[in-house]
């Protein structure tokens, strides 16, 4: 009787410690602390000021909403950083390592599949960077090219499926992030570097000759890119959602997407220089988790 009584107290308490894994606000409450996934060079969404301190546009909506957990936990929470890549954010969400990632992470349909998304905060256009005096101003002019990217990213799939691409050619090398991306362009080891725009014309902005570099060529995509945390949450994601939407109403979405794009920003206070396109105004006043697949209807 008491090897039953053991074993159906061990069910409960791992079903129990499944459950919480689930609900971040439990989780988050009994802990005392949450861990956010950050990007070190996602651009001005999330990127490193070093000694362990982060930055960025998504890195404050984050902030806002963390905020608001700790209302609804009921305590001041520890907050951890985590620092995530292209290849690794989705697993360490999925584990409970990651509470909430604030990156620069494309909402599509695959990947709803593992993780959940809030609603859209940014709408981000693929693009193309080159050396200003390279003589690419179209896809057409990467044949033959060697075009660099970043590992587990999808914007070399974007270029190859263009309609443009058609008979294009070109080899890939890849980078371990983003800054490791346009260091093979910068270095002359690639000839392009296919990315998320904001992401392109950071690289560009904070690059020891930005005279040097243009962005070129067709928009290769339209994409939502999303706060995500793990599936199954509601209380969670209503929560994040509820915060996202008050920062619209509020006003200080559009104040805060400019601090970061159309201010100088650290460490080098340098300007990003990229308005809020229509796609992402549009996301504000219309707010909603579509993949990126309903980006591309038409």
């Amino acid at each position: 009787m008491k090897k039953h009584l053991l074993a159906a107290a061990l069910v409960a308490c791992a079903a129990g410690a499944f459950a919480q894994a689930n609900d971040t606000i439990a989780k988050v409450k009994a802990s005392g602390q949450v861990t956010m996934g950050v990007r070190e060079s996602s651009g001005a969404l999330s990127y490193t000021l070093g000694d362990g301190k982060y930055a960025g546009f998504h890195y404050e909506v984050c902030s806002r909403i963390i905020a608001d957990l700790q209302k609804a936990a009921g305590k001041t929470l520890k907050v951890n950083y985590q620092p995530v890549t292209s290849q690794n954010r989705i697993p360490l969400v999925q584990n409970g390592t990651v509470d909430i990632e604030c990156g620069s992470t494309t909402n599509n349909t695959a990947r709803q599949k593992d993780v959940a998304f809030l609603n859209t905060t940014f709408v981000e256009e693929v693009r193309v960077a080159v050396k200003a005096n390279s003589g690419i101003n179209s896809v057409n002019g990467l044949n033959g090219k060697t075009v660099a990217t970043t590992t587990g990213t999808t914007s070399v799939q974007h270029l190859r499926k263009h309609e443009r691409a058609n008979g294009v050619d070109f080899k890939e090398v890849f980078g371990k992030d983003h800054a490791d991306s346009f260091l093979l362009l910068e270095t002359g080891r690639a000839d392009a570097f296919v990315m998320d725009g904001q992401i392109v014309a950071g690289a560009i902005a904070n690059a020891k000759n930005p005279a040097d570099f243009k962005i070129c060529c067709e928009v290769l995509s339209v994409e939502p890119i999303a706060i995500m945390i793990r599936k199954d949450d509601p209380a969670f994601k209503k929560l994040g959602n509820d915060t996202i939407a008050a920062m619209v109403k509020s006003g200080d979405m559009q104040k805060i997407y400019d601090k970061w794009f159309m201010q100088p920003i650290p460490p080098k206070n340098v300007k990003v220089g990229l308005a809020a396109s229509d796609s992402t105004k549009a996301a504000w006043q219309n707010l909603n988790d579509k993949p990126m697949e309903d980006y591309a209807k038409k």
